[in-house]
């Protein structure tokens, strides 16, 4: 068999492996001139994500507010530090700001959300993480550092003691 033919039967049997994405329906854009959620203006982004049966998203956060309608199906959103999370149609829930996590459709239906993005003017709606790597974190409340869970947070940094990771929460630095 000669080069071109290698090339080619490859390629035929890539194209007759389907691979799931999931796919994202921008419905609506603005620009909010002040957003107290932000501080400052902000990007207002609504869209429909319909992710397949089996479907894993990448890890990712939000440099915003994401408020989520499960519309379809169940979804199941992962922490990156541990958490596991199930919503159904007709529930809805809001995803915290910089909190690595994934969804995850681990049912035989489409999920469909409806999603609500703020976000500040010029970021992104999403970011994946780097070589889509788990990663645990921000803190969120100061109670999340104590008992040693200070220990557990590896974004958007390490923490040195329970009073740097506390000192993070209040301040954001």
């Amino acid at each position: 068999m000669n080069h071109k033919s290698i090339i080619i039967a490859g390629l035929a049997i890539a194209l007759s492996v389907s691979a799931h994405a999931a796919t994202s329906v921008q419905i609506a854009v603005g620009t909010n001139q002040y957003s107290e959620l932000i501080g400052g203006p902000a990007v207002v982004t609504v869209r429909q994500l319909t992710i397949a049966p089996g479907e894993v998203l990448p890890w990712h956060y939000h440099p915003g507010h994401v408020f989520t309608v499960v519309k379809q199906g169940t979804l199941t959103v992962e922490d990156g530090c541990g958490g596991v999370e199930v919503f159904t149609a007709g529930q809805a829930f809001e995803e915290q700001s910089f909190r690595v996590h994934h969804g995850m459709n681990l049912g035989t239906n489409d999920v469909v959300d409806i999603q609500t993005f703020v976000v500040p003017l010029g970021f992104p709606t999403t970011v994946n993480t780097p070589n889509n790597e788990r990663l645990c974190g921000p803190p969120q409340t100061v109670d999340d550092c104590k008992n040693g869970g200070w220990m557990n947070f590896n974004w958007p940094r390490t923490f040195t003691s329970q009073g740097d990771a506390e000192q993070y929460v209040i301040t954001g630095k």
